[in-house]
């Protein structure tokens, strides 16, 4: 193939694909305007209805975060992860990456969160629920869970709090699988949500963009594999330190 033929090529798949995308950017901008579209709304109530009446799953995630540099330049650095939920009190939560090795434990009964590659773990006794261990993680401890949001039983009405526009931008194949896509905008965030389609509306993917700090970052996670028929024993919520590893406190507010 010479030079000049591979440029039409190139040019033409290039036209092809713009005029794809602002066909679908300017579909997208039309909806906007509606506020939130009903749709987007029973998509994603029926998906986080359908995640809080599973009584235990598994979730293998790969997940990125941005972090803007003084410079205005974008650095992302990724994880993986692999949470572990048994309602109404059970937590794990482990995650490995660029900046991260962390373990979060949840009994029912206290809290421990361990960074193996520093040999420290914390520990302190916590609420009697999921929900309410999220919540004193996060205001008493500066502890979020990856995704907790999804976890919660009312986790629709925490997504939509302060929501002003919502739409269904179309259909789109997350890790093979066939996802409905949704995008929101609030006062300081955007996100996304892509949720499988069929019988079991799980979120594939999510994506929040963070509006109120320069260069509006992005941190996603997307579901490499869901088992929502896991084996799962105490042996799963239960920390014991390894040798050397030396316990420090929390700071909490």
């Amino acid at each position: 193939m010479t030079s000049t033929t591979h440029r039409h090529l190139t040019a033409a798949v290039l036209r092809c694909f713009t005029v794809g995308v602002l066909t679908t950017l300017s579909l997208v901008a039309q909806a906007q305007s509606a506020g939130i579209a009903p749709e987007a709304k029973q998509l994603l109530k029926a998906s986080t209805d359908f995640l809080a009446s599973q009584q235990r799953f598994t979730a293998d995630t790969r997940n990125t975060l941005e972090i803007v540099l003084k410079s205005g330049q974008k650095i992302e650095f990724n994880s993986t992860g692999r949470q572990s939920i048994q309602r109404p009190n059970k937590l794990r939560s482990e995650r490995t990456g660029d900046l991260v090795e962390q373990v979060f434990v949840y009994d029912g009964k206290s809290l421990t969160l361990a960074n193996p590659k520093d040999k420290v773990y914390a520990q302190v006794a916590a609420p009697g629920t999921l929900e309410d261990m999220l919540d004193f993680a996060r205001t008493k401890l500066d502890v979020v869970a990856p995704a907790g949001d999804l976890v919660y039983k009312n986790a629709y009405d925490i997504l939509m709090d302060g929501v002003t526009e919502g739409i269904v931008v179309g259909k789109a194949v997350i890790e093979g699988v066939l996802c409905d896509h949704l995008a929101f905008r609030a006062p300081q965030t955007d996100w996304q949500i892509w949720i499988e389609q069929g019988a079991q509306p799980l979120p594939r993917k999510i994506v929040i963009t963070t509006l109120d700090l320069p260069n509006a970052p992005q941190f996603s996670v997307t579901v490499t594999k869901w088992n929502l028929q896991p084996t799962l024993d105490a042996k799963t919520f239960t920390f014991t330190p390894a040798a050397g590893m030396k316990q420090i406190e929390f700071v909490q507010h």
